[in-house]
Protein backbone atom coordinates (compact mmCIF):
# COMPACT_ATOMS: atom_id res chain seq x y z
CA UNK A 1 0.00 0.00 0.00
CA UNK A 2 0.96 3.11 -0.98
CA UNK A 3 -0.52 6.09 1.33
CA UNK A 4 -0.69 10.08 -0.13
CA UNK A 5 -0.49 12.98 1.91
CA UNK A 6 -4.11 14.38 0.74
CA UNK A 7 -4.61 17.31 3.47
CA UNK A 8 -4.47 18.29 7.28
CA UNK A 9 -6.88 17.09 9.59
CA UNK A 10 -8.40 20.73 9.82
CA UNK A 11 -9.30 20.83 6.32
CA UNK A 12 -12.45 18.83 7.16
CA UNK A 13 -14.97 18.91 10.11
CA UNK A 14 -17.59 16.54 10.76
CA UNK A 15 -20.82 16.57 9.02
CA UNK A 16 -18.93 18.27 5.91
CA UNK A 17 -16.70 17.17 2.73
CA UNK A 18 -14.04 18.05 0.70
CA UNK A 19 -12.66 17.58 -2.68
CA UNK A 20 -8.85 17.21 -2.98
CA UNK A 21 -6.14 16.75 -5.78
CA UNK A 22 -3.65 14.10 -5.71
CA UNK A 23 -1.75 14.07 -8.88
CA UNK A 24 -4.20 13.50 -11.32
CA UNK A 25 -6.81 11.54 -9.09
CA UNK A 26 -9.39 13.75 -7.46
CA UNK A 27 -10.26 12.72 -4.03
CA UNK A 28 -13.65 13.41 -1.81
CA UNK A 29 -13.41 13.39 1.73
CA UNK A 30 -16.35 13.20 3.10
CA UNK A 31 -17.45 13.25 7.36
CA UNK A 32 -20.89 12.23 8.02
CA UNK A 33 -22.68 13.48 10.91
CA UNK A 34 -21.74 11.14 13.78
CA UNK A 35 -20.02 8.22 11.53
CA UNK A 36 -16.24 8.11 10.59
CA UNK A 37 -14.19 10.26 8.26
CA UNK A 38 -14.32 8.32 4.81
CA UNK A 39 -12.36 8.82 1.25
CA UNK A 40 -13.90 8.42 -2.10
CA UNK A 41 -12.94 9.03 -5.91
CA UNK A 42 -14.12 12.30 -6.62
CA UNK A 43 -16.18 11.67 -9.53
CA UNK A 44 -19.44 10.13 -9.52
CA UNK A 45 -20.05 6.33 -10.74
CA UNK A 46 -23.15 7.71 -12.98
CA UNK A 47 -21.50 9.54 -15.38
CA UNK A 48 -17.83 9.64 -14.66
CA UNK A 49 -18.89 13.70 -14.03
CA UNK A 50 -16.66 15.45 -11.06
CA UNK A 51 -17.66 16.10 -7.73
CA UNK A 52 -16.55 19.57 -7.20
CA UNK A 53 -20.16 20.97 -6.73
CA UNK A 54 -21.75 18.20 -5.19
CA UNK A 55 -23.83 18.85 -1.92
CA UNK A 56 -23.60 17.01 1.18
CA UNK A 57 -25.94 17.27 4.01
CA UNK A 58 -24.30 15.72 6.69
CA UNK A 59 -25.66 12.16 5.88
CA UNK A 60 -25.98 11.97 1.79
CA UNK A 61 -23.50 13.40 -0.77
CA UNK A 62 -25.77 14.46 -4.00
CA UNK A 63 -24.48 14.61 -7.38
CA UNK A 64 -25.34 18.40 -8.93
CA UNK A 65 -25.43 16.84 -12.45
CA UNK A 66 -28.38 14.51 -12.03
CA UNK A 67 -29.23 14.39 -8.91
CA UNK A 68 -27.82 11.10 -7.71
CA UNK A 69 -27.16 10.67 -3.62
CA UNK A 70 -24.82 8.59 -2.60
CA UNK A 71 -24.83 7.79 1.43
CA UNK A 72 -21.42 9.61 2.76
CA UNK A 73 -21.42 6.34 5.78
CA UNK A 74 -20.62 3.38 2.64
CA UNK A 75 -20.64 5.25 -0.62
CA UNK A 76 -23.82 3.34 -1.80
CA UNK A 77 -25.92 5.23 -4.05
CA UNK A 78 -29.66 5.97 -2.02
CA UNK A 79 -31.48 7.87 -4.69
CA UNK A 80 -32.01 5.16 -7.70
CA UNK A 81 -32.39 1.36 -7.50
CA UNK A 82 -28.99 0.81 -9.11
CA UNK A 83 -25.70 -0.98 -7.60
CA UNK A 84 -23.37 1.95 -8.33
CA UNK A 85 -21.62 3.67 -5.37
CA UNK A 86 -18.77 5.75 -4.94
CA UNK A 87 -15.31 4.16 -4.80
CA UNK A 88 -13.47 4.09 -1.80
CA UNK A 89 -9.94 4.49 -0.97
CA UNK A 90 -8.23 3.53 2.21
CA UNK A 91 -7.67 6.23 4.78
CA UNK A 92 -5.62 6.94 7.47
CA UNK A 93 -4.64 9.88 9.88
CA UNK A 94 -0.94 9.77 11.05
CA UNK A 95 -0.45 12.91 13.55
CA UNK A 96 -2.33 15.73 12.03
CA UNK A 97 -1.94 14.40 8.01
CA UNK A 98 -5.14 12.73 6.49
CA UNK A 99 -3.54 10.00 3.68
CA UNK A 100 -5.19 7.67 1.35
CA UNK A 101 -4.36 4.56 -0.67
CA UNK A 102 -5.36 5.48 -4.60
CA UNK A 103 -4.16 2.30 -5.44
CA UNK A 104 -1.08 1.23 -8.24
CA UNK A 105 0.51 4.08 -10.18
CA UNK A 106 0.76 3.72 -13.46
CA UNK A 107 3.89 3.30 -15.15
CA UNK A 108 5.03 6.04 -17.45
CA UNK A 109 4.02 5.97 -21.23
CA UNK A 110 6.85 4.37 -23.08
CA UNK A 111 8.06 6.78 -25.79
CA UNK A 112 7.64 6.27 -29.61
Amino acid sequence: MAFTFICHTSAVSEGAMGLFQAGRKSVLLVWPAGGELKAFRGRCPHADMPLNEAAFDGKTVLCNYHQWGFDGANGKCVTHLVRNALHPYELRVEGDEIQVDLGPARAPRATA
